[in-house]
């Protein structure tokens, strides 16, 4: 362990472990201009080439093609160029989607020469990442709809992939952030625009300073999208000086934006917030680090992840699954995710990723075929089936290679038989989880393991506090109250085993706790949601139970209360009545077989009468029968 500390001490995250700044560095008025000059003047100290003679297409193109040729070593004739230009780099009619996608996935070309010689013509490098240069331009002038001049522009091998905007002191920062939605309809997107290759967008007015993703999907890019920087304390870097010292420096700069990305299956370009990247950065490192002191299969070789929920779990454990079949060392990453969370996007991306790395059928010879695929180094399954193979296969070839386990959301359900299984049968593994609730001492109930314990130290952390500051999830406030004496020790325990026998028993159910809770619903619903403050009526509540039974009587209950009430509160309920039902939107995945004691028919039975209900309040005509629903 010693060891470890030692190669992390040296550490060279991208996200720093602390950055120690002043909030604010400014020292009086500072123009839009002054504040161009100063940043343009930093990122030239950090190494960036300031270009002030490009302000122009022509200009821009000239130099994209000296940088180009520099990066591949080789040298254009003016018809090669025109060809490569009109072939690939600036093909007629590409989209801002169709350039994304050139720097993140295809951004290698098979390009013959007038000679008839083939050659691989990369427009960036993402394995030697400091091989790429970055150069800076500022007050470029381009026509679409409209003339515009955009404020700096940094470039990647002469092609734009960040555009700032910036606004004086004391000007709201969704000022610039709205300039760039204008210059996005009126000249960024216009035909032979090179800053269609624009990946992230950064705005600021010198005490805020944000950035985002260069998305199509316009109405979804929304100020509430953009992201502060920050350490991996989780402290933002909001000064705009601060900010160049840190996301700005070259190696985080293209870090972010050639490793640290995500295009995902709906064409949409995802930049990965400071909190996804560093605890992606720690998980590689520690990896790693175990793998160069030969600690594994132990806590001691992994570590968990602590991020709230609604934070973006999937995506960074995505990445980081990724990130690992990097690895030259690892032979296999087990991405595994319990049946109920495995849903459509992410087995869409996976696929995208790896075909073979997302096998929906219930078969364990399925599974063992991916697992044996050499050129497939990535599995995703889910806990119930990665079980049904340890507990049925005694000799796999897996057993005896280097594997990563991933699972994005570590509950309690996996501490048991699950991992007894991994620890007898994997020899050389390094396992991690991501998880929104860890368990610790004090709520470890009667088995003593917690999620240190299981996985191993905690790696990062990014709480509901911080999301909650950073209004990536909603606020919320907590109220507890007592009406029910006659249920407060079934209410109040904490051993599992009991709470599971209160649950049989049918305590929880019992009608006298339903018609409470439901009364004190009814009655503080208007003041709990501010329903009634300066006239509002779309106020909404979700109301979450614990199994289909318990909707069916709240639902009768709530109903029944509100009989005879002028203006009753409109309620529906939400859930599905047949387990295993067709899911053909899956495709070619089919759907993970579910127990059939789950659900019976009286519980389509209900459902049925509920959206008889719905059809009566609302005028429509739905059903459950699959044509019409």
């Amino acid at each position: 362990m010693e060891k470890c500390k030692t190669i992390a001490q040296a550490n060279n995250f991208i996200v720093l472990d602390k950055y120690d700044y002043k909030e604010s560095t400014e020292k009086g008025y500072q123009t839009e201009a002054e504040l161009e000059k100063e940043l343009i003047s930093d990122l030239q100290n950090q190494g960036y080439e300031y270009l002030q003679d490009v302000s122009e297409p022509k200009a821009l193109l000239s130099n994209a093609r000296k940088q180009i040729e520099k990066l591949n070593e080789v040298v254009f004739t003016d018809n090669e160029w025109e060809r490569f230009v009109t072939e690939y780099l600036d093909k007629p009619n590409d989209t801002l989607v169709d350039k994304t996608k050139k720097i993140q996935e295809d951004y290698v070309k098979d390009f013959i020469f007038d000679n008839n010689e083939l050659k691989n013509i990369y427009l960036v490098d993402k394995k030697q990442i400091a091989r790429n240069k970055v150069q800076v331009i500022s007050q470029f002038e381009q026509s679409g709809t409209h003339k515009n001049r955009y404020d700096v522009t940094i470039l990647v091998n002469g092609l734009p992939l960040v555009q700032i905007e910036l606004k004086r002191r004391g000007v709201p920062i969704s000022e610039a952030f709205n300039q760039i939605h204008r210059y996005s309809k009126e000249s960024f997107n216009s035909e032979h625009s090179l800053y269609k290759y624009v990946q992230i967008f950064v705005i600021s007015n010198g005490t805020d300073t944000r950035y985002f993703a260069n998305t199509l999907k316009r109405e979804a890019n929304s100020f509430d999208f953009t992201m502060n920087w920050a350490d991996a304390k989780n402290n933002l870097v909001k000064d705009l000086k601060y900010f160049t010292a840190t996301f700005f420096q070259k190696n985080t700069l293209l870090s972010i934006l050639l490793t640290y990305s995500v295009f995902n299956v709906d064409n949409e370009l995802l930049i990965m917030r400071p909190y996804q990247i560093a605890a992606t950065e720690r998980i590689l490192w520690k990896i790693q680090c175990s793998h160069n002191s030969n600690i594994i299969s132990c806590p001691e070789a992994g570590g968990y992840i602590w991020h709230a929920t609604g934070s973006g779990k999937t995506l960074t454990s995505f990445k980081t699954a990724r990130l690992a079949t990097q690895l030259d060392f690892i032979d296999k990453v087990f991405f595994v995710v319990d049946r109920k969370d495995l849903d459509y996007q992410t087995m869409k991306e996976y696929q995208r990723f790896s075909p073979d790395s997302v096998n929906g059928s219930n078969s364990t010879a399925e599974l063992k075929r991916n697992i044996d695929k050499d050129d497939n180094k990535i599995i995703v399954t889910t806990i119930q089936k990665l079980h049904r193979l340890l507990s049925s296969s005694d000799k796999l070839p897996i057993y005896e290679k280097q594997v990563v386990f991933i699972f994005d959301e570590a509950h309690r359900s996996q501490f048991g038989e699950e991992q007894r299984l991994i620890q007898k049968k994997f020899k050389k593994y390094y396992q991690f989880g991501f998880t929104g609730t860890p368990i610790f001492k004090e709520n470890a109930l009667s088995t003593g393991k917690t999620t240190a314990s299981v996985f191993g130290a905690k790696l990062h952390s990014y709480v509901i506090t911080n999301a909650i500051r950073d209004e990536k999830v909603l606020k919320f406030k907590i109220d507890y109250n007592d009406t029910r004496p006659k249920f407060k020790s079934e209410e109040t325990e904490t051993d599992e085993k009991k709470i599971t026998a209160a649950e049989d028993k049918k305590a929880f159910l019992h009608p006298e706790r339903i018609t409470a809770i439901s009364k004190y619903i009814l009655n503080n619903f208007n003041s709990k949601t501010h329903r009634n403050v300066f006239g509002q009526k779309g106020f909404n509540a979700m109301f979450a139970v614990s199994s289909v039974e318990a909707a069916k009587c709240y639902y009768e209950e709530l109903t029944k209360l509100q009989k005879d009430n002028n203006k009753p509160l409109k309620i529906a309920t939400i859930f599905s009545f047949v387990a295993n039902e067709e899911q053909t939107a899956i495709g070619d995945i089919k759907e993970e077989t579910f127990e059939p004691t789950a659900l019976n028919t009286s519980a389509k039975e209900f459902l049925e009468k509920a959206i008889g209900d719905y059809n009566a309040m609302f005028g429509t005509n739905y059903s459950v029968d699959s044509e019409s629903f």
